[in-house]
């Protein structure tokens, strides 16, 4: 509950720190549609620095980062980030400190802790910004905030390791390097996986964390996909969403699915939604795709362990990885994802229906287990 009234008080809170004088309020939604415009559609016309124009800074604070605030407040509660005092958060991209804002409104039990953030972007106005936000919201705190200036360089990852964060972050920041990349370009996303691994694994101490979280289309989820598997091969393993080390079954190139987690909106803050309405940018849920590694491993595994027929341990966790579909004979879909590969959970749409993205099922495999003919994908009734 707490949770929620900070996050619905967010808007007003953005309103009273960076209020928009009369005169220029009714250009808003204007302005919010323009800058979704540069960051989608028409991302070759966006500038390295677009967000030291005054109207778009307005637009991202006021429209983009309640939304992103409210997303990883879905995410980070589910996720297992401990830390301790003294801790160092590196935080790559971070715009206006939508990170450690987030993690503040969501992680109340580490608000007592003294933790220091260093804050990485290429738009100090923007680093400005977000902290005058978090101030406003956090009060006095033992938090350290540190505003780094600079460009972040992914080719530059190689080399000696020298990073001591004890969890280093990175939201929403690859999809500005792999979004110039054809989607038939497997291989220079492959590559773009790499040097990101390479560069946050060298930030981070041996026994850190690293969350990556990317929206929820298919290039994202498939560039995910890619960067588990290049962070496998340096000894660091997925804690999640993956419930195993086996090969990722959405890196097919073949297969037009992809690893991704979808929330409804309905909970968001009233004035955000009729911002979005405005705007004419409706949000009816929030997608992501997002990669959680654990510490470096100095006994690395191979790659991938071969896939077994061994049945001696059928009961395995499926992770549930997509949003529900219509299938054959009245029935609904949602596809999981098990050491065993891809899952079909299959059944009437209103038990589907209930299945939340994200959760975790317990199934039990057998020898005579179905397949489904279209995905390949273990059958799986619900």
């Amino acid at each position: 509950m707490q949770k929620q009234t900070e996050l619905d008080s967010i808007p007003a809170l953005i309103n009273k720190t960076f209020p928009i004088p009369g005169r220029f309020r009714s250009a808003l939604p204007s302005d919010i549609a323009e800058l979704s415009r540069l960051l989608t559609n028409n991302r070759g016309e966006r500038s390295l620095s677009y967000l030291s124009r005054p109207n778009y800074l307005s637009a991202y604070l006021h429209y983009f980062l309640p939304w992103n605030l409210y997303r990883l407040c879905i995410l980070l509660p589910l996720l297992n980030i401990n830390l301790s005092s003294d801790n160092v958060i590196a935080d790559f991209g971070c715009g206006p400190l939508t990170f450690t804002t987030a993690l503040w409104i969501s992680r109340p039990d580490l608000r007592s802790l003294p933790l220091e953030f260093n804050c990485i972007d290429r738009s100090f106005p923007v680093l400005e910004a977000g902290k005058k936000i978090f101030t406003a919201l956090s009060g006095e705190t033992p938090w350290k905030i540190n505003l780094i200036k600079k460009d972040v360089n992914i080719q530059k990852g190689g080399g000696d390791r020298r990073g001591k964060a004890a969890l280093v972050c990175t939201i929403n920041m690859f999809n500005e390097i792999y979004e110039h990349l054809s989607h038939n370009n497997t291989e220079g996303l492959r590559k773009t996986a790499v040097n990101a691994a390479l560069f946050m694994h060298n930030e981070a101490a041996e026994d850190a964390s690293i969350l990556t979280v990317e929206p929820g289309v298919p290039q994202s989820g498939k560039f995910i996909s890619l960067l588990r598997k290049a962070f496998f091969e340096l000894g660091r393993y997925p804690l999640s969403p993956c419930t195993h080390n086996m090969p990722c079954p959405f890196n097919i190139p073949q297969k037009k699915k992809w690893c991704h987690f979808a929330f409804e909106a309905a909970n968001a803050p009233k004035e955000l939604k009729r911002l979005s309405a405005a705007a004419r940018l409706p949000k009816e849920r929030l997608v992501f795709s997002f990669l959680l590694t654990g510490a470096a491993s100095q006994k690395k595994q191979p790659v991938f362990a071969a896939k077994t027929d061994d049945y001696s341990q059928p009961e395995q966790p499926v992770r549930v990885i997509s949003d529900a579909f219509p299938l054959y004979n009245n029935q609904y879909g949602r596809y999981g994802c098990s050491a065993r590969g891809l899952v079909l959970l299959a059944g009437e749409k209103s038990r589907v229906d209930k299945i939340a993205s994200g959760s975790l099922f317990t199934s039990v495999f057998t020898a005579k287990e179905q397949r489904d003919s279209k995905s390949g994908a273990l059958i799986m009734e619900v």
